[in-house]
């Protein structure tokens, strides 16, 4: 038995399409962003790397019952707009602290932010993100496996520098499973069922570039 099978319940036609359209409006509101981004933001803007520690909670999940959350990004922009990031989150006793037990997510994700101010010295850039990536849950009890499973995360969020290298980072996330049963690659594109566990996070933390 997996560990979020516990909670998974059965899916009609309906609720796959919506994650499906849900997905590709996500998309095109990612690919707006971009083109905004590009035609608004100053010729001046340059690439850039950057890491961000972070620590936060966990919401929206009936079984939540540890909401302490921490992990790290880390990314390059280019020009400072568009870019790509690469997150991992770990939640120690997500589901209480009766037993062990604990969910983590690596993340691959395209981000698109808007530098006010520049890409040095002081400044802002509020952003979207979106991704695929692994979620994994884990309690130690017997007849419980641990699952890893595709997952998606959406968000959005602010970076704020001080100076040209540090600032701080507000951002908030909402992480699903992708029912990996059903995926179906038919038409040359995946076609897939949103999985039963889901969670939001939200979280505060440094960012160095």
């Amino acid at each position: 038995m997996k560990a979020h099978h516990l909670q998974r319940s059965s899916r009609g036609v309906h609720d796959a399409t919506k994650g499906v359209m849900t997905m590709r409006r996500v998309f095109k509101a990612l690919v707006l962003t971009a083109a905004v981004a590009v035609v608004y933001t100053p010729v001046q803007a340059r690439a850039e790397g950057y890491v961000s520690p972070w620590a936060g909670v966990n919401f929206g999940n009936d079984q939540n019952e540890g909401d302490f959350t921490y992990g790290v990004n880390a990314g390059y922009m280019g020009a400072g707009i568009i870019g790509f990031e690469f997150g991992l989150g770990v939640a120690p006793d997500f589901f209480g602290e009766v037993v062990d037990n604990s969910v983590i997510d690596v993340m691959g994700n395209i981000i698109v932010g808007i530098p006010i101010g520049g890409t040095s010295g002081a400044g802002f850039r509020p952003y979207v993100t979106g991704g695929l990536g692994l979620i994994r849950t884990n309690i130690d009890v017997p007849l419980i496996e641990a699952t890893n499973d595709f997952g998606y995360n959406l968000g959005a969020g602010v970076m704020g520098y001080f100076t040209d290298h540090l600032g701080l980072r507000a951002d908030v996330r909402y992480l699903r499973t992708i029912d990996s049963d059903d995926l179906d690659f038919g038409n040359g594109f995946p076609d897939f069922d949103r999985g039963a566990f889901d969670f939001w996070r939200a979280s505060i933390g440094l960012v160095i570039r």
